[in-house]
């Protein structure tokens, strides 16, 4: 199956930018038929598109607003975390000369958004090592072969079920990497902010809904869908700090 914002994407000529929470329902809106009305009404090219986004997989529903935006609800948004994985990494910056940082390394403490931003970058990095200390490395790490993951080519594994991030903190870190797409295609400004937002929406889930067993609790399902968007979160961070002139710590 085609990864579900591409295939969006294909569709629409540009990727749709994510709206509303999340918390409920996992939403994204385009203005594709606009720009595409070329004299036509917008209605009738809106209705077109709908139509054909109704046949994407993994899209629950499409609404076509009067003024022409297109809504669209994923059935199941944790879909995006294989997808952002594969995702190649954007071109290195060509800087035309040392960038100012976006914050200060101190305070090394959390009134610092520098500092959340680069410690989830670290907390996302070490559940990957508690993971393998607890053998769920062979769940998390796909075989050669698989789509939605680097280097794969036939279809995301069965150890990644993206239904289970579910939890209301898990949809709010979805929500913040659900922009990712339509912010890099736009070249949008604001990767700062936008860092912060995730490194924040990260920590509560982190602390709240956790990647790895707790105690004697056996791991489950959600356990490695956690922890491959905390693969995914780590990735995001990793490429935008680059993008920023920072170099992404190894730890803190």
């Amino acid at each position: 199956m085609r990864p579900i914002v591409a295939a969006l994407r294909a569709v629409l000529g540009t990727p749709p930018v994510p709206e509303g929470s999340w918390e409920r329902e996992a939403v994204y809106v385009s203005t594709a038929a606009l720009r595409r009305a070329a004299g036509r009404p917008v209605p009738e090219v809106a209705a077109g598109l709908a139509a054909e986004l109704r046949s994407v997989p993994g899209v629950r529903a499409v609404q076509a607003r009067p003024n022409g935006f297109l809504v669209i609800e994923l059935a199941v948004p944790g879909m995006i975390v294989p997808e952002i994985l594969a995702e190649p990494p954007p071109p290195a910056p060509a800087h035309g000369g040392p960038l100012t940082a976006p914050w200060p390394d101190r305070p090394r403490g959390w009134s610092n958004p520098g500092f959340a931003v680069r410690y989830a970058y670290v907390r996302a990095g070490s559940v990957q090592r508690w993971a393998r200390d607890l053998g769920l490395d062979a769940a998390l790490w796909p075989e050669p072969g698989l789509a939605g993951v680097p280097g794969g080519s036939q279809g995301a594994p069965a150890a990644f079920r993206g239904e289970s991030l579910d939890d209301r903190r898990d949809r709010a870190v979805l929500r913040v990497l659900a922009e990712l797409p339509s912010r890099r295609a736009g070249r949008h400004s604001g990767r700062p902010a936008y860092l912060e937002r995730l490194a924040w929406a990260y920590h509560e889930a982190f602390e709240h809904a956790p990647a790895i067993p707790m105690g004697d609790q056996a791991p489950t399902g959600t356990h490695v869908a956690r922890l491959w968007m905390a693969r995914a979160v780590r990735k995001v961070l990793g490429e935008e700090l680059a993008e920023l002139g920072q170099t992404p710590p190894g730890k803190i």
